[in-house]
Formats: C-alpha cells, structure tokens, sequence
C-alpha cells in the first residue's frame, strides 16, 4: 500500500487543487488589488464567507480564540456604540480580519488595526479626516478615501473594495469604533 505524497494533501483524489487554496490564493489577489492604489473596475469580493481562516496570531499578540483554534490578533473590541450589539461587533471582526463577506481591512489597516505605511491607526482617539463617531466610520467605510491623506499612499475603496451589505457596514464600523473608545 503506498503512500500519497505531501504535495497530494493539496490535491483531491480528482486531482484538482482544493476550494480553501483556492480561496487562498484568489483572496491574496483581491487584498493586493485593492490596496494597489489603482483605479479602474474592481473584481468583486467572495461574499460567501470562505475565506480561509488565519493560522497564527500576528508576533506579539494575543489570541481571541481558544488554544489550538484558529486564532485572531488583538486588538479586542471596546465600547460599542449606541444601539450595537456585541453580535455585530463579532460580525465586524470576522470582517475586518477577512474572515467573512471578503473584508479586507487588516490588509491595509494591520491585523492589529494599528495602522502601516497604507493606511493609519485605528484604535487610538486620532482622526485624521473625521471625528470617529459610529456615523462618520459608517460613511468612510460605505464611500472609501478616494484620495489618501499623507502620509498615507493608497486610497480606500468603497466598503474597501468588499461588497457589503448595510448590515455588514453597521457591523464593520461598530467594531473600528470600539477599537478606539476602549472603557
């Protein structure tokens, strides 16, 4: 009886490349696209929610999931706004690390949502272009940054270049507001 090989566990017994590296690879594409800075049709997201799920926490993290399980990087939400629930805050989570609806913000925000030369810092009381109510995220994140505010280099998509239903939006920004209003 023989062995399969390492390079087969990627590989059904069809012998095509399996749905989660598909997605993958697809997601890594999607996420390169949208934070390039270039304009033009952008490829619509994977709203199914098959992202696969990350591997590692981020070096000097914490994980937000148990031992052993897939694990998120901090930061951990704060203080809802108004009329949230921590349902949607988990939601916006999920959606913020790519884990669901194609979201993409860790992409240019960091998995730690403490900003990179893309894009700035979104747990501290700094706002660059807004006040950082429930409100104003709501609406960054429905219309994007068309154009970057230095230092920042790239622009954001509309709901960043994922299509998101007004819930998710809600979500999304509950989460992103939490994160800089910590009790």
């Amino acid at each position: 009886m023989s062995t399969p090989s390492r390079s087969a566990s990627h590989r059904s017994s069809a012998g095509t490349i399996r749905p989660s590296v598909a997605a993958l690879v697809v997601g890594a594409i999607v996420a390169l696209t949208a934070c390039s800075g270039s304009s033009g049709n952008q490829a619509a997201s994977d709203t199914t929610g098959t992202a696969a799920p990350a591997t590692s926490a981020a070096p000097g993290s914490t994980s937000t999931a148990a031992a052993g399980a897939a694990a998120l990087p901090d930061p951990q939400p704060g203080t809802p706004p108004s009329g949230a629930t921590t349902a949607m805050l988990a939601e916006g989570d999920s959606i913020f690390h790519g884990l669901k609806a194609g979201g993409l913000c860790q992409t240019c925000h960091g998995p730690d949502a403490t900003g990179t030369p893309l894009a700035p810092n979104l747990t501290d009381a700094t706002w660059l272009t807004g006040d950082g109510t429930y409100a104003f995220i709501q609406q960054r994140v429905t219309t994007g940054m068309p154009k970057p505010t230095p230092p920042y280099s790239s622009p954001m998509l509309p709901m960043g270049g994922a299509q998101l239903t007004p819930q998710q939006i809600q979500s999304v920004a509950a989460y992103v507001y939490s994160l800089s209003h910590k009790a």
